[in-house]
């Protein structure tokens, strides 16, 4: 009997040293097909365009093709939702924007950004503004509070969703200035320009998408929520500089599902740093009005719990209520 229990211990150990090699092996050979890339807004947005961009150099870098795919709506969180029922493989990521660590403490979520993703990378933040028509008269920030007390909550904005950066960001502008406006939730950045230029909403907040228009004259970037002024656009103010003291530039990185291999998450990591780096990226995040915030994986991680507790510190101190 104890030589049967011996070989049976023997056999177990060795199936699963088997499947260790195996396992090792596949993580070396990573990737052997295409990585697909969520990105929890719509096509053309500036999101949507950086993340094209690099993901091209991306998968010439890790020799498969990173394959991009678009999930807009829900403030961004459906490709935090997405991850919690993947293989954490490598095979599937997704832009994790900052509603993904605010939502959760506004509503029930199907993920806890605190358990359930592998952070990989940090990319950038927002040039995130309020812009409007060169024909209305909202010519600045004080001309939009002036109307609005006249008008509360006829003055309408179009943001990419309910509890989203940008949604949130003008509920805190109107709160300290005293104002209520209406807001008009799109799936995408590129429906809310649409909407401002059909005269279907007074104001957009937009991030550099809205640059043709501006330069077309079309439209105008009325307050932009950085920390400085822009090179772009120097002469538009800062929420700072029309006297609100807040920053809102919505950081964003690549993320995948819990317990990913490290030797695949480094593989990726490496891969979308090359392409973060690249010429060609650093033109397009300057046309975009964006910079660069590298994070490497450890430091994401601890950057995502940082922004967890400031997103409950934010709520709390605008009176949302709390997630039961």
């Amino acid at each position: 009997m104890a030589t049967l229990i011996r070989r049976q211990v023997l056999r177990v150990l060795a199936a699963g040293a088997a499947l260790g090699a195996l396992a090792a092996h596949a993580q070396s050979d990573y990737p052997t097909r295409p990585v697909t890339l969520i990105v929890p807004f719509a096509a053309a947005g500036a999101t949507d365009q950086l993340l094209r961009h690099m993901a091209e150099i991306a998968g010439r870098e890790l020799g498969q093709t990173v394959v991009v795919d678009n999930k807009p709506g829900a403030a961004g969180v459906l490709g935090a939702n997405h991850l919690v029922r993947a293989t954490p493989d490598g095979y599937t990521l997704s832009i994790l924007p900052e509603s993904v660590f605010r939502v959760p403490h506004l509503q029930k979520t199907q993920f806890d950004p605190l358990k359930d993703f592998t952070y990989v990378i940090h990319l950038s933040g927002y040039a995130l503004g309020v812009a409007s028509r060169t024909d209305s008269p909202y010519k600045d920030w004080p001309a939009i509070v002036a109307e609005a007390r006249k008008r509360p909550g006829q003055i309408s904005y179009g943001t990419t969703g309910v509890n989203g950066t940008m949604h949130i960001t003008m509920e805190e502008m109107a709160q300290r200035a005293g104002i209520k406006l209406n807001h008009i939730p799109y799936k995408g950045e590129s429906e809310i320009i649409a909407a401002l230029m059909g005269g279907h909403v007074d104001l957009g907040v937009t991030a550099g998408s809205i640059g043709p228009m501006v330069d077309d004259g079309k439209a105008r970037v009325v307050v932009l929520w950085t920390e400085k002024r822009v090179p772009r656009w120097p002469d538009v103010p800062t929420l700072k500089d029309v006297g609100l003291d807040m920053v809102s530039n919505s950081p964003f990185g690549i993320a995948g599902p819990k317990d990913m291999p490290a030797p695949v998450v480094r593989k990726l990591h490496d891969a979308f740093r090359k392409a973060l780096e690249a010429p060609s990226t650093k033109a397009l995040l300057e046309r975009l009005n964006q910079e660069t915030a590298y994070l490497g994986s450890t430091d994401y991680a601890n950057f995502a719990r940082e922004r967890y507790e400031l997103s409950r510190q934010q709520m709390q101190r605008m009176g949302l209520k709390a997630a039961n």
